[in-house]
């Protein structure tokens, strides 16, 4: 599996922290197991930052200060999980995709979004068209579904007035489709509707003449428009996110949505949040805004976590929102960490520590996970760095570092039960004082040295002979050994291979 970059500067950092829930939200919908998810959504992250990067020295060396047309981070690093996506079917790895995003790449609706500019979604061209800034906040708001003060303090803006912003931003939005819709190459009988369809979306209370809805049901880009124009109805976040990302966007919002309702929001929450990685030279001026980002916030795991739990209710088989692919349940696959490159620098650790992200399938053979936590120093023995040991026949459990950096590291943990289990709770104890500060997948909670994860709400049942596992970000300082002592459910477990 590919590596994520290393971060250049403080933003760069904070991207990770913000973003990397739903990269790997959405590489969850695309993909057919929680292992391809979580490659995916680092391949697509690493090409999304590296076009950051080229876009933002292209900006510096041309001088000409012409704006740059670019999506927010959190859609930009969306669409290239969709071009990752791409990149697999054409590469031979279509396998590892969900078979209804195969028909999809392989249709024409896939080339519209990498086609011609003026034949691009309008809604795709419409965001691109805004200052990056008021796009971040019609996204974060519309399509992340993140409450007005989490959005305000992300962006830097006044929780006061952030509403009456964003108000004028959705009728920045609705004059930027309108242009790109005028833009577009229309045969004679869109071209006729163009103004009607205009002056019909501009109130709530206007009736759609019948002739106009015939054409809005035969002609999809005009549809398109009409959604995008239309700013009451509820709609606008479903034409966002449709014609943005594609193929699952509307299961995608949906995702974001849950994590709403359970009144959770991903990503950074400090008020001193700029859009970061944006263009030189200054945007408009926004109310409250701050300066640039110095130092990266600490994410809430559980955002990413009810996220990505199914959004037709339980565990079980609900049936998906209308247009939406099949649920999938949270994978369980670790977060590729990624070491700040800022030498003993508070805010590259607590970056580092607040990124995480995974979720787990009710598939068959899949492996759900759990969340868990730190520990503090007991005796100086020392185990093995990846496998851990205990004594019992009932469960085996491996521990496995996955990445680490001075002062964190990224782990899982996998567990395999002879027995059946309804619900369980896995503890263990850590002889140096590392701390757990972020998990996936489950809950947890330590005391000293000892650390207790306990299943979520959607991966509780185990099968005999299944298996669950689940990721988490620590903290350490001086040595960073393995734990021991695993229990599951007080019962205590033998090392797995």
């Amino acid at each position: 599996m590919p590596d994520l970059p290393t971060p250049q500067d403080a933003a760069e950092a904070a991207l990770l922290s913000e973003c990397w829930d739903a990269v790997l939200s959405y590489a969850d919908l695309c993909t057919s197991g929680s292992a391809a998810a979580t490659r995916l959504a680092t391949e697509a992250f690493t090409h999304g930052i590296t076009e950051l990067r080229a876009a933002t020295k292209a900006s510096k060396n041309t001088g000409t200060g012409r704006r740059v047309l670019r999506l927010p981070r959190i859609p930009l690093m969306l669409t290239s999980v969709r071009a990752a996506a791409a990149a697999w079917e054409g590469g031979g790895l279509g396998h590892r995709l969900d078979p209804d995003l195969r028909l999809w790449l392989n249709s024409e609706k896939a080339t519209r979004y990498t086609g011609p500019p003026l034949h691009r979604p309008v809604a795709l061209r419409g965001l691109q068209d805004m200052q990056e800034p008021d796009a971040a906040l019609l996204w974060l708001a519309e399509v992340e579904s993140l409450p007005l003060p989490a959005v305000a303090r992300r962006l830097g803006l006044d929780p006061s007035t952030v509403a009456t912003e964003l108000t004028q931003v959705r009728a920045l939005f609705r004059d930027r489709c309108h242009r790109n819709h005028l833009d577009t190459p229309m045969d004679a009988d869109c071209r006729s509707y163009a103004r009607l369809l205009d002056a019909v979306t501009r109130s709530s209370g206007a009736e759609t003449p019948g002739d106009l809805s015939r054409h809005l049901a035969r002609c999809v880009r005009c549809a398109e428009a009409a959604a995008c124009l239309r700013l009451h109805g509820g709609g606008l976040p479903a034409a966002i996110s449709g014609g943005v990302i594609g193929w699952g966007g509307l299961a995608y919002l949906e995702r974001r949505r849950r994590a709403a309702e359970a009144g959770l929001a991903g990503g950074r929450t400090d008020a001193a949040v700029d859009t970061g990685l944006a263009e030189d030279g200054p945007v408009r001026p926004r109310i409250g805004r701050t300066g640039i980002l110095v130092a990266a916030a600490v994410v809430s795991a559980l955002a990413l976590t009810v996220s990505l739990m199914p959004f037709g209710g339980s565990h079980g088989g609900g049936t998906p929102a209308s247009g939406a692919p099949d649920e999938r349940q949270p994978v369980a696959e670790p977060v590729p960490s990624l070491p700040v490159a800022t030498s003993g620098s508070p805010t590259a650790t607590a970056t580092a520590t607040a990124t995480a992200a995974s979720t787990a399938r009710p598939e068959a053979g899949s492996d759900p996970e759990a969340q868990g936590e730190s520990s503090e120093p007991a005796d100086t023995s020392r185990r093995p760095a990846d496998v851990t040991k205990s004594a019992s026949a009932d469960c085996a459990v491996k521990y496995e570092i996955v990445n680490e950096w001075p002062d964190g590291f990224q782990a899982t943990v996998t567990v395999t039960s002879a027995e059946a289990l309804g619900t369980w709770r896995l503890g263990w104890t850590f002889d140096d004082g590392q701390r757990v500060g972020q998990m996936w997948d489950g809950t947890f909670a330590q005391d000293d040295a000892r650390v207790t994860a306990a299943a979520a709400d959607y991966n509780k049942s185990v099968a005999a002979n299944g298996t669950f596992a689940f990721g988490f970000l620590g903290s350490w300082s001086g040595a960073n050994s393995a734990p021991h002592d695993f229990t599951l459910n007080n019962d205590r477990c033998d090392a797995g291979s």
